[in-house]
C-alpha cells in the first residue's frame, strides 16, 4: 500500500471553513484508491477539528526546525507529499527533498494568497486593483513554491488562467481541482424548504479570514440600511467560526442585524434563509458560502470577487454587482420576487451539477498523479526554474532552519 503524507497548515475543520471541506475532499480522493494516509501538522487541535483517526487517517504532530521531522519522514518514506499551502512547503519542502527525493511533491494552494493580498492592498488604498498589485512579496513566495513542487492544485479556473497568463507558470505544473460535490437530483431538491417556507437573509464565513469581516462591516454600514428600509421585518443573520469580539459588537437587533456565531449545521442555516448576501470586496479562490448556498437552494447576491471562478458560461444563482446601491436593490428584488427567486435557485443547482460534480475532477487528479509518478525524472527535467529555486532559495531556508534548531537546543 502506497504512503501519502499531508503536511497541513491546520487540522481540517470542514464545519468552520471551505478550506477544511476541500481538504477532506482531497483526502477522500486518495482514500478511494486505498492510500495509507498520514496527516501531520505543527498546529494544536481545536474542538472543531475532524477526528481523522476515526476514518483511518493517521495523525501526527510535528515540530518546526527540528530533526525529529527528518526521522519521521525517513521512516514513513511516502510516495507522495502534499503541502497544504505554500507556507508548509517553505517550512518542510527542503527536508522532504533531502530525505525523500523521489517523493512526488504536491502543493495544495486552496486559493492564491498573493491575489488576495493584492486586492486587499488596493482596497485599503481606496483605488482600483491593477495588474502591478499582483507582483507582491506573497505572490513571489507562492509562485516560487509552485515551481519547487511537481504539481500544484488550483481551486479556481480564474486563478489557473492568471497563473498561466500573468505569471507564465507552465500548465504541466498545475491541476484544476475545485470543490468536489455530489450532484443534486430531483429528490434532493424536493426536500429543501420552498420560497414561502423561508425567511430572512444570511451570510456565513470563518472570521480568521479577513475578507469575511470586511464583508460584514460593509453589509452593516452601506448595504443593510437600504434593505431594511424597504423590508422592515427582515433580518440578516451573521454566522461564522472564530468570531472576534469586534464582530459580536456589530449586533443591532432593533435594526435586524443579528450576530449568531458558529453554525453547527450549515445546511440547516442556509436552507432556512431566503437569500444569501456575500458582498466580498477582496479575496481569492472559490467561495464556500456561495457553494453552500447553491447546494441548499438559496439564491445569492455577491460581487465579482465573490462570483469569480464559480459560474463559467452558466447563469449565476442570483445577481453579481460591485455597485453598493445595486447590491441593495437586487437583494430586495430577489427576496420579494418569487419567480426570479425560483429561476436563480434553479441556476444554482445547474452550476453544482455541471461544474463541480466530483466524479470528473476526482479521476482527473488521480490520472495526473499516476502519469507524474511514472515520468517524474523527465517531468523535473522540464522544470529548470524549479530546480534552480530548489538549489538556491531552499539553501537559505535550510540553513536558517538549522540555525534555529541549534539555537533551540542551546536553550
Amino acid at each position: 500500500m502506497s504512503n501519502l503524507l499531508i503536511i497541513g497548515a491546520v487540522w481540517p475543520e470542514p464545519q468552520s471553513s471551505a478550506a477544511g471541506s476541500h481538504m477532506m475532499q482531497l483526502i477522500d480522493t486518495f482514500k478511494s484508491i486505498n492510500y495509507n494516509i498520514t496527516f501531520a501538522t505543527t498546529c494544536s487541535k481545536t474542538e472543531n477539528a475532524v477526528a481523522l483517526d476515526s476514518i483511518g487517517i493517521k495523525e501526527k504532530e510535528i515540530q518546526l526546525n527540528d530533526v525529529s521531522f527528518d526521522n519521521f519522514i525517513i521512516e514513513l518514506n511516502p510516495e507522495i507529499v502534499i503541502f497544504d499551502r505554500f507556507i508548509t512547503e517553505e517550512q518542510f519542502g527542503w527536508r522532504v527533498s533531502e530525505k525523500c527525493p523521489n517523493a512526488l511533491k504536491v502543493l495544495n494552494t486552496e486559493d492564491l494568497h498573493g491575489l488576495r493580498d493584492a486586492r486587499h492592498r488596493a482596497l485599503k488604498a481606496e483605488r482600483p486593483f491593477e495588474d502591478i498589485d499582483l507582483f507582491n512579496d506573497v505572490a513571489k513566495r507562492e509562485v516560487a513554491s509552485m515551481y519547487r513542487c511537481d504539481l500544484s492544485l488550483i481551486i479556481s479556473e480564474a486563478e489557473l488562467d492568471l497563473l498561466m497568463t500573468k505569471f507564465k507558470v507552465d500548465l504541466n505544473l498545475l491541476q484544476y481541482f475545485p470543490f468536489l460535490l455530489d450532484e443534486i437530483g430531483e429528490e434532493g431538491i424536493a426536500t429543501l424548504p420552498k420560497y414561502d417556507e423561508r425567511i430572512n437573509f444570511v451570510t456565513i464565513g470563518n472570521f480568521l479570514h479577513a475578507p469575511n469581516y470586511d464583508a460584514v462591516t460593509y453589509l452593516k454600514n452601506e448595504i443593510w440600511p437600504a434593505i431594511r428600509k424597504e423590508l422592515p421585518k427582515a433580518e440578516i443573520h451573521i454566522y461564522g467560526a472564530y468570531m472576534p469580539e469586534k464582530t459580536k459588537k456589530l449586533q443591532d437587533a432593533p435594526n435586524g442585524f443579528m450576530i449568531k456565531g458558529f453554525a453547527k449545521d450549515v445546511k440547516k442555516v442556509m436552507s432556512q434563509a431566503k437569500v444569501c448576501l456575500a458582498p466580498l470586496r477582496f479575496g481569492a479562490g472559490l467561495k464556500g458560502k456561495l457553494i453552500d448556498a447553491m447546494r441548499n437552494g438559496t439564491p445569492c447576491i455577491t460581487t465579482a470577487v465573490g462570483a469569480e471562478g464559480l459560474f463559467g458560461n452558466l447563469e449565476s444563482n442570483g445577481f453579481v454587482t460591485n455597485d453598493t446601491k445595486e447590491l441593495s436593490r437586487k437583494a430586495i428584488e430577489l427576496y420579494t420576487n418569487q419567480n426570479i427567486w425560483k429561476e436563480k435557485q434553479k441556476n444554482g443547482f445547474e452550476v453544482v451539477n455541471q461544474r463541480f460534480a466530483k466524479s470528473h475532477f476526482h479521476k482527473d487528479l488521480l490520472n495526473k498523479i499516476e502519469i507524474l509518478q511514472e515520468n517524474l525524472d523527465q517531468h523535473r527535467l522540464q522544470n529548470f526554474t524549479g530546480a534552480m529555486l530548489q538549489h538556491h532559495t531552499l539553501q537559505s531556508t535550510k540553513f536558517m532552519s538549522k540555525w534555529i534548531e541549534e539555537k533551540n537546543k542551546s536553550r
